[in-house]
């Protein structure tokens, strides 16, 4: 292909962006106080700030070009999601963030260490951590590998850019750097996602009215088979794997429990996850509406070879949108990775400060004599560099999305399984969790090597699994029945 220079232009206007992000880390790293300013915020950010970045952090580029990369190639099923969003929120603000508000936790493996003890706690927060940098590598990789075929920006420049500076400005300003950071990176991933969506209007003849016949015509407004079956994606196997998949990231993961805290109360939370449900239900159709257009705008004309699905929308950005605008956009990008990025290692930081350094010193006679926030910057910045070269080392292995899907599915899902043991019963106790846990893993190495399950369905089967297993293994296990307070059975 014809590589189209990235221009000088858009080249001061990221920047002026990257600029700006490490402006905002300056800023706050001069309020850095306490532990409780750099993982909280001192429990006293808007709740407005928090929703947006609580989105931007879930919203990883490669959800911000894969949404738009399968409506282009296939059709809107995914669109199920948006629905399912609205639907989890009043799950989660019943069954988890009351019991949080109570106990003023900084991270959520602190109610599992009340509810089941502190092995309990080790052991989720060490799976949290294995999946997160997982997840680090690939949101990272994934929009650099596209910026650099359709910018000509060198593959190792565009992972240091993302990977790098969002170390710098977390390291420097703890979470209330990283929320007001998200809160920009916030509005720039959805005003770049509706400039795109009218561009695209109204550059093909007929505008949004013609984008959706062809779509009609082609097979893309089909949402879904509505029959269940395991071995495809259908419109149950989307919303039920969705269903728990969201309640694990915005009701147990730490990199949303930890902004949902922030806030400082109950009234503030449930006004975020509603502007988060809102938001999702609105840019994901956003998204789909912008792969539709992307498809029927390229229908007369030919792509190159090298432009696959998730490439297309920042192809359409350089190649046909005016310099400036198209560095704005693809500005857009990054800023969903540098989110991402910066919510991770933030949080991967704060479970290791707050779920194993603290406890492990409580109650052993070694003096630590690096304060909190200075070990929570090395740690951080340790951790920076730790992602960034795992996004290097995830550009050598093949079908790494299908992968990581399923490296989830084994690792968060029986998370989810023992929090809900723990919310939902009295009885559930941790050992016969860890059975569950053996069960799960077992039943998911199986079904990824030896069937042809379809992998939207790994991660609510690895959670019944546990789950079930679990609470049936509990029951042989003599152990006092839980406080009724860390219950929903008061």
């Amino acid at each position: 292909m014809n590589t189209v220079q990235f221009g000088a232009l858009n080249y001061t206007v990221l920047a002026i962006y990257l600029a700006g992000m490490l402006g905002v880390g300056f800023y706050f790293s001069r309020k850095q106080e306490n532990s409780e300013m750099f993982f909280l915020g001192g429990r006293k950010l808007p709740w407005i700030a928090v929703a947006m970045s609580m989105y931007a952090s879930l919203t990883s580029a490669v959800t911000y070009l894969g949404l738009p990369g399968t409506a282009y190639s296939e059709n809107i099923a995914l669109i199920i999601v948006c629905i399912m969003s609205p639907i989890v929120a009043p799950f989660i603000l019943l069954l988890f963030y009351p019991l949080y508000h109570r106990l003023r936790v900084t991270t959520s493996y602190e109610y599992i260490e009340k509810r089941f003890g502190n092995s309990a706690r080790y052991g989720v927060a060490g799976l949290f951590i294995l999946a997160r940098l997982g997840w680090l590598g690939t949101v990272v990789y994934a929009p650099a590998l596209a910026m650099s075929i359709v910018t000509g920006i060198p593959l190792w420049g565009c992972i240091c850019m993302m990977g790098l500076l969002a170390t710098v400005y977390t390291a420097l300003g703890g979470l209330a750097a990283v929320v007001w950071t998200d809160a920009i990176q916030f509005v720039i991933l959805i005003g770049g996602a509706i400039w795109v969506a009218i561009s695209l209007a109204n550059g093909v003849e007929g505008g949004a009215a013609e984008i959706l016949a062809v779509a009609k015509e082609t097979g893309r407004l089909h949402i879904a088979d509505w029959k269940f079956n395991l071995f495809a994606m259908t419109g149950p196997a989307v919303a039920i794997s969705f269903f728990f998949q969201l309640m694990q990231d915005y009701g147990t993961d730490q990199v949303t429990v930890q902004r949902l805290m922030a806030t400082g109360s109950m009234k503030k939370t449930i006004k975020s996850v509603a502007f988060n449900a809102c938001t999702d239900f609105f840019i994901i159709a956003l998204l789909m509406f912008i792969g539709l257009g992307l498809f029927t705008f390229f229908q007369p004309h030919e792509l190159p070879a090298d432009i696959t699905s998730d490439k297309v929308m920042p192809y359409y950005i350089i190649h046909y949108l005016p310099q400036g605008i198209s560095g704005l956009l693809i500005t857009a990008v990054f800023a969903a990775a540098m989110s991402s990025m910066d919510s991770g290692i933030n949080s991967i930081a704060t479970v290791i400060i707050n779920d194993f350094k603290k406890p492990f010193f409580q109650v052993s006679s070694f003096q630590f004599k690096i304060s909190d926030v200075t070990l929570a910057r090395i740690i951080t910045v340790a951790l920076g560099f730790l992602a960034t070269g795992l996004a290097f080392y995830v550009s050598t292995i093949q079908g790494i999305l299908k992968a990581f899907f399923s490296f989830m599915g084994m690792f968060s899902a029986p998370v989810l399984a023992l929090f809900l043991l723990g919310v939902l019963t009295r009885k559930g106790n941790f050992k016969g969790w860890l059975i569950g846990l053996g069960a799960s893993l077992l039943s998911s190495v199986w079904i990824q090597k030896f069937t042809e399950v379809h992998e939207i369905n790994y991660f609510p089967i690895s959670f019944a699994v546990a789950f079930i297993v679990g609470l049936i293994s509990s029951r042989f296990f003599q152990t006092s029945e839980a406080p009724k307070d860390l219950t929903v059975w008061k």
